[in-house]
């Protein structure tokens, strides 16, 4: 029994200081175990990025120059009453130079620069998010004036109520409170970088908090020239039209500018050249648009499929003066297409009229109109085409009142609110136009046969048709003016066949 009342006396005063320390030990455990983030400090002169380095977005240089000067000369700014701005918030498709011109502002300010991406602040422990946002201004504040750049905003700054997470509210309203509340300072600066403009809370966009909103849109045909030759100054090249290239890629951003850059020097390396030349461009280009070659092996009669509804693609591009013209048509598999064909513009697009977009859905349907003609029966691979087709209709119906009795609500914004009757007319519509646009393409390809017949024929023979080639054949055949080209066409050049 002594030894009994021994042991039950060690358990009742040391048990509980034991089981507090396993407690102890477990809490630290996992103190240790959570994910601890320091945000990116770059300090003046180390961040080599230059105004020299960002082309194809002056606009939004000349807004965050504005910036820029005041962090180096706050004082004749606050002689005349004025504030820096307490955020700037550059927003537009991925890819077109909004965080390397966040890197710029930081090099050409002289200014300490700390960078943390939104999607760090968001994790599975409470209070974490908000620790983060915290400690981030904290240490701009102890080197002010700096700069605070968060990218991917919208992983944190996203409308409140928009889901049924917490945490990230929580780490919202704390973001909120640093930029604009009771114990903010000056002489800090929050630039953010996002893709989802639409999505973010009004809270965060108000002035006091991103006084300047910077659109960063796809470059233009100068813009795209400048960033070409950006990307190809420490290249050796050799008699490269980087206008012709700024061209053919409308559209396309700067980061998919600086792969093509890219993927041209890998190709004069893989076949042995200490030169860059146009066909490597060209060739970087094609992989680019159209996806890497295959080694798919196709049946005689899947190439006969093929090479007949690519050219109803480029005859009716070429017979529709709203298309731009065919540039190369190829029946060598690339990416998930068996074949393709590329239309690039001659000069930016910004505007569209209605005849246009007919034309370009006609040209779409014409490699199901020339399977139909020519076979018969229609195959799957047109998938793509009628998707876009789908697209364009729809817009034209809803959004842009191009029908003939339906006008232009928008049910997306309006939330479906709507009649019945409404929905089956635009319906109706939509489906005229993709008829009408079939009906076009069969009639172009029945009439002009033998132009069919001798590209499909071509194509079968040499597999790649160039401009050159498509000209051979369309001599002699009258061809309408194409329209006065006065805007941006707006998606960049892709093949027009998906899946064929």
């Amino acid at each position: 029994m002594g030894a009994w009342e021994s042991i039950k006396g060690f358990i009742l005063l040391w048990g509980p200081i034991i089981f507090m320390g396993i407690i102890a030990f477990a809490v630290w455990k996992l103190m240790q175990a959570m994910p601890r983030t320091k945000p990116i400090e770059i300090k003046p002169g180390s961040n080599a990025v230059s105004w020299d380095e960002v082309a194809g977005a002056d606009e939004a240089k000349a807004e965050l120059a504005e910036v820029v000067d005041f962090l180096k000369q706050p004082k004749k700014f606050r002689e005349m009453g004025a504030t820096v701005p307490a955020g700037v918030l550059l927003h537009g498709p991925p890819g077109t130079g909004k965080t390397l011109l966040a890197k710029a502002v930081a090099s050409e300010s002289g200014r300490q620069f700390f960078a943390q991406s939104a999607s760090s602040f968001v994790e599975m422990y409470a209070g974490l998010g908000s620790k983060r946002i915290r400690r981030l201004f904290n240490e701009a504040r102890k080197n002010a004036p700096a700069i605070v750049f968060i990218d991917e905003i919208d992983a944190v700054g996203a409308a409140r109520g928009s889901d049924n997470n917490s945490e990230r509210e929580q780490t919202l309203n704390q973001l909120l409170v640093e930029m604009d509340g009771f114990g903010t300072t000056g002489d800090v600066v929050v630039i953010a970088a996002s893709n989802l403009l639409e999505k973010l809370d009004p809270a965060l966009l108000r002035p006091g908090r991103f006084d300047r909103q910077i659109l960063v849109s796809a470059p233009d045909v100068a813009g795209r020239e400048a960033i070409l030759k950006v990307h190809t100054r420490t290249k050796p090249v050799e008699n490269v039209d980087f206008e012709k290239i700024a061209r053919q890629t409308a559209g396309l951003t700067g980061a998919d500018l600086a792969n093509i850059a890219n993927e041209a020097a890998i190709r004069a390396v893989r076949e042995d050249r200490a030169l860059l030349t146009q066909e490597d461009f060209d060739g970087a280009l094609e992989r680019v648009v159209a996806g890497m070659q295959s080694r798919r092996r196709l049946t005689e009669h899947e190439r006969r499929v093929i090479a007949f509804h690519e050219a109803g693609h480029a005859l009716c591009a070429e017979l529709l003066p709203g298309v731009d013209r065919t540039h190369k048509i190829s029946i060598v598999p690339r990416g998930k297409a068996l074949g393709y064909t590329l239309h690039f513009p001659e000069e930016d697009r910004y505007l569209k009229t209605r005849s246009e977009l007919l034309d370009q859905m006609t040209a779409l349907l014409g490699g199901r109109a020339a399977e139909e003609i020519i076979f018969g029966s229609v195959t799957n691979g047109a998938s793509n085409d009628l998707k876009q087709v789908a697209r364009i209709s729809r817009s034209m119906i809803h959004e842009w009142a191009m029908g003939t009795s339906v006008a232009a609500l928008q049910l997306v914004e309006e939330g479906g609110a709507v009649s019945d009757r409404t929905r089956e007319l635009r319906d109706a519509e939509q489906q005229h136009l993709a008829d009408e646009a079939m009906r076009r393409a069969t009639k172009l390809l029945k009439d002009h046969r033998p132009q069919l017949d001798q590209l499909a024929q071509l194509l079968l023979r040499h597999e790649v048709l160039e401009r050159a080639d498509i000209e051979r054949v369309m001599e002699g055949v009258a061809i309408p003016l194409r329209t006065g080209h006065t805007g941006l066409r707006v998606a960049a050049a892709k093949p027009s066949s998906g899946d064929h």
